[in-house]
């Protein structure tokens, strides 16, 4: 039996609805429903306390996550479209410099601007380790935003086990978000700048112990054996109901065979020995579809009731790299799903990720993961314009961190891919600040990755140019001069202190900003895995089909582990 909403006392709605109209008289638009306050929605569910983390099970975890949202007053979310976008990598730093670099470039000094989403009305932190790691992975910790388990280093939608054992895997899958709403007749939609089968993306509809099970090729013969499918032929099948009406991004190798030349680089040609192609077998699945690898092909294509989308055999390019003739922006990728999935009267959901800002901080250089970020606040700007926040859930989040520094005392408005101006707490010249050895540095540094200045088997001692990938690397004898060098330059990668082939991830908390009904459950310190259950409590919908199948309490929480196999469509 679900508990009826609650609304707050007479003497605070009438406050309320002054305060709304107030707004409306000056805006000239029309009132959004008035949400019930979160505290008084609030609804309590006992979770047991348990050691740690021996006793962190997944239904442990489920009901964890699910005890926080309704705390918080998930509950009287009243949404029937969510838009969730992760920024893969996007630390706290990343994001205050992202925010600056785009000030910048409009002409201010940068610090007053906002990012899209920092306009959102409510915040909280996201806790993101794996539960094997303190430092995690984009695969676990994506498996927790869409199952609302915390799983393993690796993990794809499974439960915390050994990424090896395919066998022990196959008992483990954990129905994701995505899943649950095309069971229960929704539409969806899977974006990504990285590739279709890449962790963000796989952790929605595939399920796997090990990330790296792309394609066939990458599976081991004992997981073939076992049963194991590749991550690939996952993201076309369409157990759960009609199967993701938009999917768009990168990773044509995956699901083309050796045999099948690739249509835009001549040299090249599929990864897949298995002779599936799994491109025909998604358009046998969706009668009337499109698949389509290009910008042209995507316009021409807007009438076709679904979409596959497969822009470059590997990763999508870099947005400051791409050619904008023949790769669409992620802001028109979002913008394209939006108006797709909108045609459906049930509602949607649709997961949006910039994959490629985690790449340009592994890679270390700043100007990519930054113009990456603004990239990805483009795609979030254009869907808070498409949708409204009356009926649409936005939540924009990261998976994890990254090492990225922003340090020093550079005067206000100085580049923040420049080198610090500014005399310090103590005042003094505003000419280029200097370490003790005479030499000016940079705002922005990494705590380790390629940019260590020793000389390695790729690059010379010095400063290094992107894209350095080296496989050993000597010690640095001092800092290099950076008097005459452009560390604006988009090539140029911020020194880093420890020598690493790829820069780190951080284990510290990231982001969470919302919009729309439900959005204001999201606040304070919160387990990454809460965010699931911000999304279904939230969505009537959702957390309805999952009542159907029983796994909610008396206040109609959906609180028990759901069964994947107990959403999949009769055959």
């Amino acid at each position: 039996m679900r508990r009826p909403t609650a609304f707050p006392p007479f003497p605070l709605l009438a406050a309320v609805c002054a305060t709304v109209l107030a707004a409306c008289a000056s805006s000239g638009e029309a009132p959004a429903p008035a949400p019930a306050d979160a505290a008084s929605a609030a609804i309590a569910v006992p979770v047991a306390a348990v050691a740690h983390p021996a006793g962190e099970t997944p239904q442990w975890w489920y009901r964890g996550g699910a005890a926080r949202a309704a705390a918080n007053g998930a509950m009287a979310g009243r949404a029937k479209n969510v838009i969730l976008f992760l920024g893969d990598g996007m630390s706290l730093t990343t994001v205050a410099a992202a925010r600056i670099l785009q000030g910048q470039r409009h002409g201010g000094p940068g610090e007053e601007n906002l990012l899209s989403w920092e306009r959102f009305p409510h915040t909280a932190f996201s806790k993101t380790y794996n539960t094997d790691s303190q430092t995690p992975d984009s695969a676990g910790t994506m498996t927790a935003i869409t199952t609302g388990v915390k799983s393993h280093m690796g993990a794809i939608a499974v439960s915390a086990g050994d990424r090896d054992d395919c066998a022990g895997s196959l008992g483990q899958a954990r129905l994701t978000w995505l899943q649950l709403a095309d069971s229960a007749g929704l539409a969806t939609g899977i974006v990504t700048t990285a590739r279709l089968t890449h962790a963000t993306p796989a952790a929605t509809w595939a399920h796997a112990p090990d990330r790296n099970w792309e394609n066939d090729t990458d599976l081991p013969p004992e997981a073939v054996a076992a049963g194991c499918i590749d991550i690939a032929r996952q993201m076309v099948a369409t157990p759960y109901g009609r199967g993701p009406q938009v999917l768009l991004g990168g990773g044509r190798g995956e699901f083309t065979t050796v045999e099948e030349r690739d249509p835009e680089y001549d040299d090249k040609v599929g990864q897949r020995l298995d002779g599936r192609d799994l491109v025909a077998q998604w358009k046998a699945a969706h009668p009337g579809g499109a698949y389509v690898w290009n910008r042209e092909q995507l316009r021409a294509a807007r009438d076709a009731p679904a979409v596959l989308g497969l822009f470059e055999p590997d990763h999508m390019q870099y947005d400051h790299d791409r050619d904008r003739n023949a790769e669409p922006s992620l802001a028109e990728l979002t913008a394209e799903a939006i108006r797709r999935l909108s045609r459906d009267p049930n509602g949607f959901v649709l997961m949006i990720e910039g994959g490629r800002i985690d790449h340009a901080n592994h890679e270390g250089n700043a100007f990519r993961a930054l113009d990456e970020t603004i990239a990805l606040s483009e795609a979030v700007r254009t869907a808070a314009e498409m949708t409204s926040a009356r009926d649409t859930l936005i939540l924009v989040t990261a998976d994890h961190s990254h090492t990225l520094n922003f340090v020093g005392y550079p005067v206000r408005g100085n580049p923040i891919l420049g080198k610090v101006r500014g005399g310090g707490e103590d005042g003094g010249s505003a000419d280029y600040a200097r370490d003790l050895g005479g030499l000016p540095y940079t705002t922005l540094s990494y705590a380790n990755g390629p940019g260590h200045t020793g000389a390695s088997n790729r690059q010379p001692a010095g400063p290094k140019r992107h894209l350095h990938a080296p496989s050993s690397m000597e010690p640095s004898t001092g800092r290099p001069d950076l008097g005459g060098i452009d560390t604006e330059d988009p090539d140029y990668l911020q020194e880093a202190l420890v020598p690493l082939k790829s820069e780190s991830h951080g284990g510290e908390d990231v982001g969470i900003w919302a919009r729309g009904p439900g959005s204001a459950a999201v606040r304070g310190t919160v387990e990454q895995n809460a965010i699931y259950h911000f999304i279904v409590q939230a969505t009537p919908k959702l957390r309805q089909r999952l009542c159907e199948a029983g796994t909610c309490d008396r206040n109609g929480v959906p609180v028990e582990l759901p069964q994947p196999v107990d959403f999949m469509r009769q055959r």
